[in-house]
């Protein structure tokens, strides 16, 4: 079984973390989240330790999210007939791989896609499908009247004719191709069972890593942490150190080698490899990056994004900095803001 991951893009909204890695390399609940896919040489040690083969194919320009296919179809191509996967890197969710497969056998179409409900779906491109067989009728961008609230989840089980349908030019899967695949009934919709999130942008890392605790909380609950100063879902790396007199939850994750030292309260947030918050820190609402510190008695929150090697002076406050990499930050941040 063969599937290509879209990595493009410049990952603009999750800068400052960006600057420092390609989006799809950037930790999520302590792996990156192109592991929570797999499903160059940062890639070679996944192979190893996953038993795939991972080849990367490159565009010199941007060529959209179909174009990337034709780019790749020798890969893509075996001569089998097998359908395969395409996944967007920053959608993090249960993956329900295996039931997809299922349900492309049962339909016969030439194409499947996951969709999921919305509460706001004049926020998105709703994907109108019949309910019972679920064969996609038409796609509406931003409807302002209610034509459905399913989306596209960015998730898609192709047949290799569908790479017929794509020139070698920068090209929309979904604009493009899906709705000519749509006219002539041959894509069919599989509503996303659990939880999705586009983690593309800092407040919905946050909401995607919510969600994903809460996932791990039913299936594998022995991978969060538990005990007197823990409130809620908690994941930690076995390589961090944790000090007395801490609360940490809910909703957050520390990954390996940080150090957490006494009395520092921790709340919705992500941080990162080789982090230190010293005694007392605070940090609510925030994502603090690789080998970065936190001072003493310091204060971070609403939203605070700190870059890799980010250093904040003991007693200072964060309130929505967004601060980029190999800073050392000595006056508080009042008021949201960018620090080059």
């Amino acid at each position: 079984m063969k599937a290509l991951i879209l990595v493009g893009g410049f990952g603009t909204r999750l800068r400052p973390l960006t600057l420092s890695l390609p989006k799809p390399l950037v930790d999520f609940a302590n792996k990156p989240m192109i592991l929570h896919q797999v499903m160059l040489s940062c890639l070679q040690e996944f192979e190893a330790s996953l038993g795939i083969k991972i080849v990367c194919s490159r565009e010199y320009e941007p060529m959209g999210t179909a174009g990337p296919l034709a780019l790749a179809r020798d890969t893509l191509i075996d001569g089998s007939g097998d359908p395969f996967f395409v996944l967007n890197s920053d959608v993090i969710s249960q993956y329900p791989l295996k039931q997809m497969m299922e349900f492309h056998k049962t339909h016969g179409g030439e194409a499947s896609i996951l969709v999921t409900k919305v509460d706001e779906p004049s926020k998105y491109g709703v994907v109108v499908m019949d309910e019972l067989s679920g064969r996609v009728h038409r796609f509406v961008e931003k409807p302002q009247v209610f034509v459905g609230n399913k989306i596209n989840a960015g998730m898609y089980l192709l047949n290799p004719e569908v790479l017929d349908r794509i020139e070698m030019r920068p090209t929309s899967i979904e604009k493009e191709v899906f709705p000519k695949i749509a006219q002539e009934n041959k894509l069919f919709a599989m509503v996303m069972p659990g939880f999705w999130m586009d983690i593309g942008q800092p407040k919905d890392y946050l909401t995607g890593l919510k969600l994903y605790l809460e996932s791990l909380r039913k299936t594998h609950p022995e991978k969060l942490m538990d005990g007197p100063n823990v409130l809620g879902n908690v994941l930690v790396d076995r390589s961090a150190q944790i000090g007395d007199r801490c609360l940490i939850g809910p909703d957050v994750c520390i990954g390996p080698d940080c150090i957490i030292e006494t009395g520092v309260r921790l709340s919705r947030c992500t941080i990162m490899r080789g982090v230190k918050v010293k005694r007392h820190a605070c940090i609510l609402g925030s994502i603090i990056g690789w080998h970065s510190t936190v001072g003493q008695w310091a204060r971070v929150e609403n939203m605070t994004v700190f870059g890799e090697d980010v250093h904040l002076s003991d007693e200072m406050y964060s309130n929505g900095g967004v601060v980029l990499p190999h800073k050392q930050i000595n006056t508080s941040i009042l008021s949201p803001k960018i620090l080059m």
